[in-house]
């Protein structure tokens, strides 16, 4: 027994060293160091079969010019110095993001089963640069064999508590990109704003973008700074935003808040709230408040529906994410014209009423050729047919779904709520909790509870990032660096090859390309890695 340990810890140290070397993340499937480096240098050349493999070297050249000062020229492969682009097109069964990476003395090969693949072994052949400024980046000769463990990898990021242009938009899907994550999820209406031009309903963003002022520090605030707070994006700038998402391979998932979360909207339109309710008004302060879409009125889900119509047109992808959670049944239960709704479809109770709203916006969403997420509350009362469903409180409300045969993303708060500080003794303003990088990097998304086949209804998992205590960009790359590094390689790579002891030395480079992108980032880990050394060192 004590020999076996032996061999296993001097394996652990040998793939550490190795690691060392390397220092992707996330960690590859498959690597294999061989002898040798390949240099890069303005006079290396891009060899690209076709446009869509393009976007992949475009990135890459984008982000050669931006940290290191140069560009490559495309054309064809040179002795000795090219980065060649080859998609397996006609793979029989192609595994959507796979890819292989061969660094050799006479140039660096990426194979994609796909485009995506290809964008993904660009990811890592980033990973293999210096982390010093040079015009001569030498690389390791290396072969890499590699495909992510889960086929849902996202970061959601909040603008409706506080707005941020379309450029910290931009560079926050960069970051997705290079953590070869592949959704974001754009959570654009809430209490406190409503941030998408809807040209039916120009009020939206002429009334409900605007709030005219915000709580003061901690929630409930020591007072209001009277501040006007604004902002929206126009469809144009809309278009932009999902373009630049999907030269990155990334698909963006719009939230359209529903039955709650509903002031915004109903301070622009108030016949959309019950009757006797209000005066509605874009809310200043956070939590979760009383006036909801009113659930008894055929208008309501009219209005709601020719919103929709105008969010399809802007978003090609599969998913609209409804949120659906948080909504409080006061107003339904008070209501008149609700609880006839209730007797008139024969439900339970509220929660029936809630279950029949989400239902009747499923069903308009899937005529459209849609698929519907929602936040796990849309669980109660009964869940819609076909939904997507995102557990954020816990995981049970995912378990449940996926025992029901429905998809799951598991985004539990207490491991992937990047609001949540990184540090016992808050060294910011943030909604309070501790999330450390090391609990994030330990999530395992798919519970124990879970056989074989209901495990397979789990997507994969993604970060939430809600802006309430965050209005300034560099504080959006403190909250999620380096937590997203760690989730990047818990969604990415295999379960068996995570370690914490092997991933820590690899953070610490990452921390050095943070600074090359010239991020802001906590380096609470390192402060926390020299406590354990002293408590070690103690005994």
């Amino acid at each position: 027994m004590k020999s076996f340990l032996f061999l296993t810890l001097l394996a652990a140290a040998g793939l550490q060293s190795f690691c060392q070397q390397l220092n992707i993340i996330p960690q590859p499937v498959s690597v294999k160091l061989n002898s040798g480096t390949f240099t890069i240098t303005n006079k290396t050349v891009f060899v690209v079969n076709d446009a869509e493999a393009g976007k992949s070297a475009d990135f890459f050249n984008a982000y050669l010019e931006n940290i290191y000062g140069f560009k490559l020229a495309k054309g064809s492969a040179q002795p000795g110095n090219y980065i060649k682009l080859v998609t397996k097109k006609n793979i029989e069964k192609p595994s959507s993001d796979a890819y292989n990476l061969v660094v050799a003395p006479m140039g660096v090969t990426i194979s994609g089963d796909t485009y995506s693949g290809i964008f993904y072994g660009i990811q890592t052949l980033i990973q293999l640069l210096p982390v010093t400024k040079n015009v001569s980046l030498k690389i390791p000769a290396v072969s890499i064999a590699d495909s992510p463990r889960f086929i849902y990898r996202g970061m959601m990021l909040d603008v409706g508590r506080h707005f941020f242009p379309v450029s910290v938009v931009k560079k926050y899907i960069d970051y997705i990109a290079l953590h070869k994550m592949n959704y974001f999820h754009w959570h654009l209406t809430d209490d406190q704003g409503w941030r998408i031009k809807i040209k039916k309903y120009p009020l939206l963003t002429e009334v409900g973008s605007t709030r005219n002022g915000t709580i003061i520090g901690h929630f409930p605030g020591t007072g209001n700074d009277h501040i006007k707070h604004s902002g929206f994006y126009t469809q144009e700038e809309i278009r932009e935003v999902v373009k630049y998402a999907a030269d990155r391979f990334i698909t963006v998932v719009p939230e359209i808040e529903m039955p709650g979360h509903a002031e915004a909207a109903l301070t622009s339109y108030p016949w959309l709230g019950c009757p006797g309710t209000g005066p509605y008004k874009v809310e200043e302060t956070w939590g979760v408040f009383n006036n909801v879409f009113c659930a008894g009125k055929d208008s309501t889900f009219q209005f709601l529906q020719n919103v929709l119509d105008e969010v399809l047109q802007l978003f090609p992808g599969p998913y609209i994410h409804v949120g659906g959670d948080e909504c409080p049944k006061n107003n339904w239960k008070l209501c008149p014209l609700c609880q006839a709704r209730i007797k008139a479809e024969e439900l339970k109770d509220e929660h029936g009423l809630q279950s029949y709203f989400i239902q009747r916006m499923e069903k308009y969403i899937n005529s459209k050729g849609r698929k519907m997420i929602g936040w796990d509350e849309i669980l109660e009362g009964g869940l819609a047919p076909n939904a997507t469903v995102m557990s954020w409180r816990g995981e049970q409300g995912g378990i449940d779904a996926a025992k029901q045969n429905h998809d799951v993303i598991m985004t539990p708060g207490g491991w992937v709520y990047f609001d949540h500080a990184q540090v016992q003794k808050d060294d910011s303003l943030t909604i309070g909790g501790y999330l450390p990088v090391e609990k994030v990097y330990g999530y395992e998304p798919i519970p124990k509870e879970l056989n074989t086949e209901q495990a397979k209804h789990v997507l994969g998992g993604q970060a939430n990032l809600w802006t309430e205590y965050i209005s300034d960009p560099s504080k959006i790359e403190y909250m999620i660096f380096p937590r997203m590094s760690a989730l990047s390689e818990v969604l990415w790579s295999p379960k068996k090859q995570r370690s914490w002891i092997l991933f820590e030395p690899r953070l610490k480079q990452q921390f050095k390309r943070y600074d090359l992108w010239k991020s802001s980032y906590s380096k609470a880990t390192l402060t926390n890695t020299l406590t354990r050394k002293k408590i070690k060192g103690k005994k």
